[in-house]
């Protein structure tokens, strides 16, 4: 059994080397001028690494090592099962494929099929560790699936997650943000059905991603203290909400009886990234525009486009990611799944209708006044 004790320990390991690691990095970065490349998409207009996330990987799991080292020789006890322990090092893997990627591609970047190919390949083999999804609890009148759908599916749902957190990280603390409030979610759902191991992994990542969050929002340029989290960062950071996600969602009778609708309460953390790319996706199919071709039509650009500043958006993001997890806990005790993602989708596509028509409606008096 695993107390409290640990929790806090996985927790602090990782905020202290990533507080250790991250300002070296910067170091490193504006010394060999390795710069996030500026243009008409970017928001930024000053030389910003893009690193920070080479950190993340290599905190969590020593943070994670760590503190199952202390847990065994100060109680002598096995952490992990050997079930647990294959999908544990099953994610290391994964992580560590998309860890090489992500710095290839902050590095000298790779192509969008190539990596497709990777976040594939890392999805396939989650999914045959034992992490993919078996029911869907009437979702459409849907329950119980077997494997031969459950994992192609699962492989569809770790690459869509990915690509949305990467999409998402597009302003300082928005991707930092959205992942501390979900890692810190599911770390306390995963303490409270016992899930040692992907609490520990929660609870890591957090404390990874407080440092990250300072020097991402409060960092200042001219003193090399400021640098984005890069691909190497969303899709660390990705992988792991897809894998706590998708095991969260996995049908158990106890962890049903303890925590009814869990795919619902699971997916509400990710529910803005994810909602977002479909909405983006769904534009520029509309627009006749390559799909994956850049442009200015992401959440955090449509509230700058209301005039605020990139703080106050990203607050406002964060605030809406957490209204849809207290709606959904709330609300899952008297809707059925079906209605309630429903819901969730009528609630997201009113919000965009509001803030596009506001958006016309400032840009008409602005030109009225030129």
């Amino acid at each position: 059994m695993i107390y409290n004790l640990e929790l806090g320990v996985a927790f602090l390991a990782g905020c202290l080397f990533s507080a250790m690691v991250i300002p070296r990095i910067s170091l490193v970065a504006f010394k060999l001028r390795l710069f996030d490349p500026m243009n008409s998409r970017k928001i930024h207009t000053e030389c910003i690494p893009r690193l920070g996330g080479v950190a993340f990987f290599p905190c969590i799991i020593v943070a994670v090592s760590l503190t199952i080292v202390f847990h065994s020789l100060c109680l002598d006890d096995d952490l992990f099962g050997g079930e647990l322990t294959i999908r544990f090092l099953a994610l290391c893997s994964a992580l560590f494929i998309l860890y090489l990627m992500g710095v290839m591609d902050d590095l000298v970047g790779v192509r969008y099929r190539s990596k497709f190919v990777v976040q594939t390949l890392c999805g396939l083999l989650m999914a045959f560790a034992g992490c993919y999804f078996n029911n869907l609890y009437g979702l459409f009148g849907i329950h119980e699936i077997p494997g031969y759908v459950g994992i192609p599916f699962t492989v569809l749902i770790i690459v869509y997650i990915l690509n949305a957190v990467n999409l998402i990280d597009g302003i300082d603390g928005l991707a930092s943000g959205l992942g501390m409030i979900a890692f810190l979610a599911f770390g306390c759902l995963f303490v409270y059905l016992h899930r040692w191991m992907y609490a520990l992994l929660a609870f890591a990542s957090l404390g990874v991603l407080v440092p990250f969050f300072y020097y991402n929002v409060f960092g200042q340029t001219r003193r090399g203290r400021k640098l984005f989290m890069g691909d190497t960062g969303s899709l660390t950071i990705g992988m792991l909400l897809a894998v706590m996600a998708i095991r969260l969602s996995m049908f158990d009778p106890v962890k049903e009886r303890l925590l009814p609708g869990s795919i619902v309460v699971a997916f509400s953390f990710l529910m803005v990234p994810m909602l977002d790319v479909v909405r983006v996706v769904l534009h520029r199919m509309r627009k006749r525009k390559p799909l994956f071709s850049p442009d200015k039509n992401h959440i955090h650009h449509k509230f700058m486009a209301l005039g605020m500043p990139q703080h106050r958006a990203m607050l406002c993001i964060v605030g809406i990611a957490v209204g849809f997890t207290v709606l959904n806990v709330c609300a899952i005790h008297y809707l059925s799944v079906t209605v309630l993602f429903l819901l969730n989708v009528a609630a997201w596509t009113v919000m965009h209708f509001c803030i596009t028509g506001k958006i016309l409606k400032n840009n008409r008096k602005n030109h009225i006044k030129d």
